[in-house]
């Protein structure tokens, strides 16, 4: 009897795939934002330094990289990690970003929101716009560093949330340069800076970046993105006493159980039993992959949807690949056509006319 409440109870309990210590968890397909492995990616949480990835990618898309910025006694609102620039030291924005994302710089969170926003309330509200526009729907912004206000409120997200504003992150080039740099030298017009990356997982030959986080109130958090064999993932753990080895287990798992497959081959891209336009050529400009299990393979399937166009020349838009795992469409890849050109028909006479001609 006790051996079938056993079953029961396991059947009933959610099990987790691996021994993961955080309290939230996930990996994303970075390509297309599947969700390949996760467990409470919905739940709200502190979210401490990584907060610092929202705040450096504002600063790359609305700042100016090149100013100088003269730091101002904001600085002094700082405390915990920092880079330790001074009041009246000159700095490019730029540096400012190495700053908050290889040694986790609080005063330079607070510098590069003067400089970007004109005040820290003002840089803000840019974060929170932009969680709203890139769907985070369960994230709130109080500050540009990550650690909790004097009455204790701090910078919430969800595992969810976070892997979508790394997803984001990583198509700007000049982000994941910097995210992914383990050494980087400044000199300013005070003294020379030299700053060793805090994320130990990029002495993984796989891992492209990350960014670390702890206050006592959140705990340990970290995001990471990692590649291997053209898989490309973000990992997210929230409240994790051991999220070094949990990335690792979570980035070996991944890698082991899923293949990335090419569903659509611009060199060879042919639509079967195709008629209307089948005297021309169609063709993709792009080819797609896809990052799945074995099992899941069998799953996917293309839709071919196709517009009958009358009067079409070459490079005309003529309809979509649409690439689906069941029901769910994941990708829509471009259809354009280009007209064969026919060459005229001539008959040998006029071949020996034409070559007569010529004499």
């Amino acid at each position: 009897m006790k051996k079938v409440i056993l079953l029961v109870v396991m059947f009933l309990i959610p099990i987790k795939i691996m021994a993961i210590s955080a309290s939230s968890a996930i990996v994303m397909d970075l390509d297309t934002g599947r969700v390949l492995y996760g467990y409470n990616i919905s739940d709200e949480r502190l979210i401490a330094s990584t907060t610092k990835i929202m705040t450096a990618l504002i600063a790359i898309e609305k700042g100016n990289l090149e100013e100088v910025v003269k730091v101002s006694d904001i600085i002094y609102k700082a405390y915990g990690s920092g880079i330790y620039i001074e009041v009246g030291e000159e700095i490019k924005l730029k540096d400012l970003i190495y700053g908050l994302l290889l040694r986790s710089g609080n005063d330079a969170a607070l510098a590069i929101a003067e400089a970007v926003a004109g005040s820290k309330e003002e840089f803000v509200y840019l974060m929170n716009g932009y969680a709203s526009n890139l769907g985070m729907k369960n994230t709130k912004f109080y500050n540009p560093h990550g650690l909790e206000e004097n009455n204790g409120v701090g910078n919430t997200s969800t595992a969810y949330d976070m892997a979508i504003l790394t997803k984001y992150a990583m198509e700007n080039s000049t982000f994941r340069e910097i995210f992914k740099t383990k050494n980087y030298t400044v000199k300013t017009n005070y003294k020379t800076y030299v700053w060793h990356n805090k994320n130990k997982l990029l002495n993984e030959e796989y891992i492209t970046g990350g960014k670390t986080g702890f206050t006592e109130k959140a705990r340990r958090t970290l995001v990471t993105t990692g590649s291997k064999d053209n898989i490309n993932l973000v990992v997210v753990t929230l409240n994790d006493p051991n999220d070094w080895n949990d990335h690792k287990e979570l980035y070996n798992n991944i890698f082991k159980n899923y293949q990335s497959y090419q569903i659509l081959n611009k060199e060879d891209f042919k639509i079967k039993d195709e008629e209307y336009y089948k005297n021309d050529t169609l063709y993709i400009n792009n080819d797609y992959y896809l990052t799945l299990t074995k099992k899941e393979l069998k799953s996917v399937s293309i839709n071919y949807n196709l517009t009958k166009v009358k009067d079409y020349g070459n490079d005309t838009l003529v309809g979509y690949a649409e690439v689906k795992i069941n029901d769910k469409i994941y990708h829509k890849e471009p259809i354009y056509v280009k007209k064969e050109v026919k060459k005229e028909k001539i008959s040998w006479w006029q071949k020996f006319k034409r070559w007569f001609s010529k004499w």
